[in-house]
């Protein structure tokens, strides 16, 4: 039986952060699905996980900083596989790495990844998943012990378990991304990566050679002490999630925990950024 959703359409004002804010608060809470417009956000929340206080702790809605408008209705019984599937195109990064789902072609590139992400995120279309996968592809990460912090499909661990890098984990504190994750890592014949439920309490008593974390900027805050605390030294942090005016706050952040910028990489004002650890 196809589920039934409540769709809910923001109007958010000024854009950043408060959508990427808004985007984690309502995936705490329920919502399974997102897409960022011009104007703001659309959320997607099955209605057997709905009530009609499902807003009532979102504390960006509370803001004095800023205006943040919204309306929402049921949404007609749809097959959402076979809506993304008419709008998923394959994508090729750099010339080597091609993304695509199993409907799609398989190219002859180095690196051939199946992604059937459903409701979860990282198709790699969005401009922060397409610059990590080029970090990923510049750095040698051969037998690398990696984290992919907030993994969504799973795709960036995939792609890093291809290049050579083991063990890895993946993490991420959406159950449909979790499983989503699990799904992808069996579509791709992956044998070193171990999926997890949760966020990053999952990771302090694990040391990585290499941190994944694409997520927003307020979590990337929040979570930098955890993420230094598990990197080995000379160990590699790739970061993504925020905006260009955003890379002087990530900086100052990671400077507090010696973690020296090395590089970043720019598409449409996002930004993601490699930092190592002296």
């Amino acid at each position: 039986m196809t589920p039934i959703y409540i769709g809910y359409y923001f109007t958010v004002n000024p854009l950043q952060p408060a959508t990427e804010i808004l985007l984690a608060e309502l995936g705490n809470v329920g919502f399974e699905s997102f897409v960022e417009t011009e104007t703001g956000l659309d959320a997607f929340i099955q209605k057997e996980d709905w009530n009609e206080a499902i807003l009532e702790d979102i504390y960006i809605l509370e803001s004095n900083e800023f205006e943040i408008t919204y309306k929402f209705k049921e949404i007609e019984q749809v097959n959402w596989n076979t809506e993304w599937e008419k709008n998923f195109d394959p994508i090729t990064v750099d010339k080597v790495c091609h993304v695509r789902a199993p409907f799609h072609e398989k190219k002859d590139l180095d690196y051939d990844i199946i992604i059937e992400p459903k409701m979860s995120f990282g198709t790699g279309h969005h401009e922060t998943t397409h610059m990590m996968i080029q970090h990923l592809l510049k750095l040698n990460i051969e037998n690398k012990k990696t984290l992919d912090m907030g993994c969504g499909t799973g795709v960036l661990a995939i792609l890093a378990e291809m290049r050579g890098a083991k063990p890895l984990d993946a993490i991420d504190i959406d159950n449909w991304c979790y499983l989503n994750t699990k799904e992808n890592i069996e579509r791709n014949n992956c044998k070193h990566i171990t999926p997890y439920e949760g966020d990053v309490n999952v990771i302090p008593s694990k040391n990585y050679d290499l941190i994944i974390a694409n997520i927003n900027r307020n979590i990337l805050l929040n979570d930098m002490s955890e993420y230094a605390n598990s990197l080995n030294s000379k160990g590699d942090l790739l970061l993504s999630g925020f905006y260009k005016e955003d890379l002087t706050l990530i900086k100052e952040c990671c400077k507090k925990f010696d973690l020296e910028f090395a590089s970043s990489l720019e598409r449409k004002n996002w930004v993601a950024a490699h930092f190592k650890k002296s």
